[in-house]
């Protein structure tokens, strides 16, 4: 039945736009999570440490800045989909799979709010 609409109603779209917003605050904490253990690791503090551990300790440091960094983009990409979603809600195109052109279940976009593809056209990508 859902996939004889050509699109969500403006009902659903308020679902789905909280459900967005959630995730969106979420997301954004996590990221300034991140941003502030990737400043404090800058922060290391080895003057009392002897010569022969700073080598190693600037290697997990740098090690670790590298991951922090890692999961920080990883998490702006995820902010931006987000916001790109918002924008669909706001177009009225939010929930049309971009390969096929259907709806995108309910239960997908719950899942994977900010999906531009439905569960078939992701399967027929692997």
């Amino acid at each position: 039945m859902e996939n004889a609409k050509t699109r969500y109603n403006d009902e659903e779209l308020v679902e789905f736009k909280d459900i967005i917003l959630k995730k969106l605050e979420v997301a954004k904490k996590e990221y300034h999570y991140l941003q502030e253990q990737i400043n404090r690791s800058n922060d290391h503090g080895t003057d009392d440490t002897e010569n022969r551990f700073i080598s190693l300790e600037e290697s997990n440091a740098s090690m670790e800045r590298e991951h922090l960094n890692q999961m920080a983009a990883r998490q702006q990409q995820f902010i931006d989909h987000l916001e790109k979603a918002l924008i669909r809600i706001e177009n009225k195109t939010y929930g049309i799979c971009r390969e096929t052109g259907k709806l995108i279940s309910k239960e997908w976009l719950r899942a994977e709010p900010h999906t531009t593809l439905s569960i078939d056209a992701k399967k027929a990508q692997k």
